[in-house]
């Protein structure tokens, strides 16, 4: 993290009961497709830093590929070994340098936009390469705006947020994240066996909940796809690599889930899915990076998940994206 724009390479700090607290991102600007502010939605002005490791940055990675964007969203991929100077550029397979900015690390982005700046230096990233500066690092509001603000340059004519299920997706959202999309997050970073436990339970206690869920519907909020599935997809794909071992939450896999597991296979092979996961920057990540909880940084040979076995999902209906809804095309 940085301090008053030093490098500092402090671990979490957990609260009074030893609870694994997630630090607040610091930057909220919008993209905006109205045109006004200070980012109008433009083509080629914006470029996302992302980790095929890390399932926030999955989240945007995933959309700019669902919407068809790569054309108008530039993408650097950082290095999946987060080592003593945080996220860096090239150096591993399907990284990349930063041929944008000339950085080596990603925290010389974060002094450049603001030189005081004080928090984590984390992924996803939006940069402006017309000012020169960060634009927002908060992945929900980065999937939004993805979703919703830049669909005059998207190639596929689809939304994941529908006008009539908005108020649903943004409580389903609401509802994955403290127990499962941060709670397994929680169980990992733990400082203590109470801390630990209740994370495990109230992980448990969702998944549980969402396997009844999707035993009647497809998809989360109903019929169609939507962004509550991204974010449930980006964590349920990394659960039986590293979070059952490395994270400890070993009471099941997703695999032992029936509905969970097909849920995942129908996911992963949907276009666009399978192409932005990457198993290897993930296990790698999580293995080498995070020596608070795994000091040997020794990467597990399994184990191995096969997410193209077949699924069942077909028998609740067809696979279904909404469209967006009427705009002009640019």
């Amino acid at each position: 993290m940085l301090v008053d724009g030093e490098w500092r390479t402090d671990w979490y700090a957990p609260d009074e009961a030893g609870r694994f607290v997630r630090p607040r991102t610091r930057f909220h600007e919008w993209v905006s497709a109205s045109g006004e502010g200070r980012f109008p939605a433009e083509a080629d002005r914006y470029h996302l830093y992302v980790s095929y490791a890390c399932p926030w940055a999955s989240r945007t990675l995933l959309m700019r590929k669902l919407k068809g964007l790569e054309k108008a969203v530039g993408l650097t991929v950082v290095d999946p070994r987060m080592g003593r100077h945080g996220w860096g550029f090239g150096g591993y397979p399907r990284s990349d340098a930063d041929r944008l900015n000339g950085a080596r690390y990603l925290s010389e982005l974060y002094r450049r936009a603001d030189e005081h700046y004080t928090g984590r230096v984390t992924v996803p990233m939006l940069w402006d390469k017309r000012e020169g500066t960060i634009v927002n690092n908060e992945s929900r509001e980065l999937m939004r705006m993805l979703d919703t603000e830049l669909d005059a340059f998207a190639e596929h004519p689809v939304t994941l947020y529908p006008e009539e299920l908005r108020e649903q997706v943004d409580a389903t959202i609401e509802a994955l994240y403290e127990p499962v999309n941060n709670g397994v997050y929680k169980a990992g970073f733990a400082e203590n066996q109470g801390a630990y436990e209740l994370a495990c339970r109230e992980l448990f206690t969702a998944l549980a909940h969402w396997e009844r869920v999707l035993d009647r519907q497809r998809y989360l909020c109903g019929e169609v796809l939507t962004e509550a599935d991204v974010c449930f997809y980006t964590t349920l794909v990394r659960f039986d690599l590293v979070y059952y071992s490395h994270f400890k939450c070993n009471q099941a896999r997703i695999q032992d889930f029936p509905n969970l597991w097909n849920y995942l296979l129908d996911l992963y092979q949907t276009p666009g899915f399978a192409e932005t996961t990457n198993v290897d920057h993930i296990k790698v990540h999580y293995y080498w990076s995070q020596d608070t909880v795994n000091p040997s940084r020794i990467i597990p040979m399994g184990p191995q998940v096969d997410l193209l076995a077949q699924h069942d999902r077909d028998r609740l209906g067809p696979r279904m994206l909404a469209p967006a809804p009427g705009i002009t095309r640019h």
